[in-house]
């Protein structure tokens, strides 16, 4: 048999057995016995199962890179709807969405869960993953898939399958169970390690996640308000008969959506509006911070309180933290020695608090600019001065974090965390990704105004993420309220706007990859033209 080289990440090459699988390769060159999920194969990522055949540059990867952490969240999932069936075999399983460290699904059974039920699901998880079964790849004709899931009574799943453009499906079945998760999957359950199961009342549990930063599985800390919101969000979407993407679709090809957009954007502005009475009712209030991950909205849903409130006769004055940041130079850096702008030390906070206490005094002020370009702070004669019945509004990244205010007592503050995520499943087993939501709008976003090229933005993504998960989730327990800033139906505007950038990224880019996988991720919804977008809509902060 003849040998072909493979070159390694760290450009180490290895000879072997032409036709020998990637799965076979992976046992022997795992120094660190981390749990392998799949492999990169001159830039695309390819399941372990198949066969090396001819040379080629190959990456092995696990829970810590993006396309490893989808996998291994899809992994998760199905071991815990087969756990779960074989224990309860009436039941059914929902994912409904990712939450801050994990997922929230919910078991649909005439038995009231207690953490007695948890605790044997995640028995039976265990066994599962040591009797290392394997996840069976079968590759279908469309058409067939489509039949399978009508006759399983999935119908949405079955619609879903009819609406994408492959011709060819991939399922994969474990134990006496099929499902499609829209990625590859590993070789077998052995690799799905590292998780928790947390019960959260009324048949709903969270799967807690290893963390894509550290690797490790956190501790899960519930948030009673984003959990809330999100239920809101689903019990609306089933009022207006749209639960799942292709009763969205529906609404396109049958020229209904303009309605459904205008509802959406209606919801929006009267979560905006009962913030702003909140905060008239709280008559002691002067500052409002709205915080938020990237791309969450923050400019738009600041404008639109600001409106809010002077029509209830309040005069806002809005600051950005980003003017205050330090110059560049002074900027800390992270542990690989580059500048760390997510850090509080990037904010000049001295400078950030006496601008905010001479306000709060009465005092003009001239108000910095931070140029991006030079990394330098600029004046250029912007003079502000607190009015009657005034209030400041600072959105930033760190405006849940006390330490960001330390001066202004806590009567005085109103805290917003935005929230941007769509309550609308693709099915019962697939939620759209807030992550990628938002990852797509920044895509769209810095082209449009920035030009730049999708490779970078996916690069910085990892560092903004990391950011937000030291300094952003850690205090959402602390926000007054939680405003969802997504828009059900905006992913079918984007995916205009996005795929020719997605596609732009060249195979011999290390983020080909990444780009297909979001190209992929779109590729169900039914495109929805940006002249139905409102003006004034969130959604054109991102699409202009």
């Amino acid at each position: 048999m003849s040998k072909i080289t493979l070159t390694l990440k760290d450009d180490t090459k290895i000879e072997v057995e032409k036709g020998t699988t990637y799965y076979q390769i992976s046992l022997e060159q795992n120094k660190n016995h981390e749990p392998i999920l799949g492999v990169k194969v001159d830039n695309e990522i390819c399941s372990l199962d198949m066969k090396a055949n001819q040379d080629a540059k190959i990456e092995f990867f696990g829970v810590q890179d993006l396309a490893g952490y989808k996998i291994y969240q899809s992994a998760l999932k199905f071991v815990f709807e087969v756990a779960t069936k074989e224990l309860f075999p009436e039941s059914e399983i929902e994912f409904l969405h990712s939450v801050p460290k994990g997922i929230l699904s919910e078991v649909v059974t005439p038995l009231n869960f207690t953490n007695e039920e948890v605790d044997k699901i995640k028995a039976k998880m265990a066994e599962i993953v040591s009797a290392k079964e394997p996840f069976q790849k079968y590759n279908l004709l469309k058409k067939d898939a489509y039949n399978y899931f009508m006759a399983s009574k999935e119908s949405e799943k079955a619609k879903n399958i009819q609406n994408i453009s492959n011709e060819v499906v991939t399922l994969y079945k474990m134990r006496n169970k099929i499902n499609y998760f829209y990625n590859t999957l590993p070789y077998d359950t052995s690799v799905v390690t590292k998780y928790d199961l947390v019960y959260i009342g009324k048949n709903r549990i969270i799967l807690v996640c290893p963390s894509i930063t550290t690797g490790r599985v956190p501790d899960y800390v519930h948030y009673d308000n984003i959990i809330d919101n999100f239920f809101e969000g689903k019990k609306w979407l089933r009022q207006m008969n749209v639960p799942y993407l292709p009763d969205m679709n529906d609404l396109v090809s049958h020229s209904k959506i303009k309605e459904f957009m205008a509802a959406n954007e209606l919801i929006f502005n009267e979560s905006i509006l009962h913030a702003a009475d909140e905060i008239v009712r709280r008559r002691d209030v002067k500052v409002i911070l709205i915080a938020g991950p990237s791309s969450s909205g923050k400019t738009t849903t600041t404008k639109r309180l600001a409106t809010y409130l002077r029509a209830k006769g309040f005069n806002p004055v809005s600051i950005s933290t980003d003017d205050f940041f330090v110059e560049r130079t002074h900027t800390p850096k992270n542990e690989k020695g580059e500048y760390d702008y997510e850090c509080l030390q990037a904010i000049d906070l001295e400078l950030f608090n006496k601008t905010l206490i001479d306000l709060l005094k009465g005092q003009e002020v001239d108000m910095p600019e931070y140029n991006f370009v030079s990394g330098k702070r600029e004046y250029n004669n912007h003079k502000i001065k607190l009015q009657k019945n005034s209030m400041i509004l600072i959105e930033g990244l760190h405006c849940l974090n006390d330490d960001l205010v330390p001066y202004i007592k806590d009567e005085n503050k109103y805290k917003i965390y935005l929230s941007p995520f769509i309550p609308l499943n693709i099915d019962r087993h697939n939620y759209i990704s807030t992550l990628d939501m938002r990852l797509l709008r920044r895509i769209v976003r810095d082209n449009r105004t920035r030009g730049k090229k999708v490779d970078e933005t996916i690069k910085e993504w990892q560092i903004v993420r990391n950011g937000e998960e030291k300094y952003i989730f850690p205090y959402i327990h602390q926000a007054d309220i939680i405003i969802n800033t997504a828009l059900s139906y905006e992913l079918g505007v984007i995916k205009i706007y996005a795929e020719p950038l997605l596609y732009s990224v060249d195979i011999s880019s290390i983020y080909y990859e990444e780009a297909r996988r979001l190209l992929n991720s779109l590729n169900g919804f039914f495109p929805i033209s940006s002249e139905y977008v409102s003006d004034d809509s969130i959604l054109r902060e991102f699409i202009g």
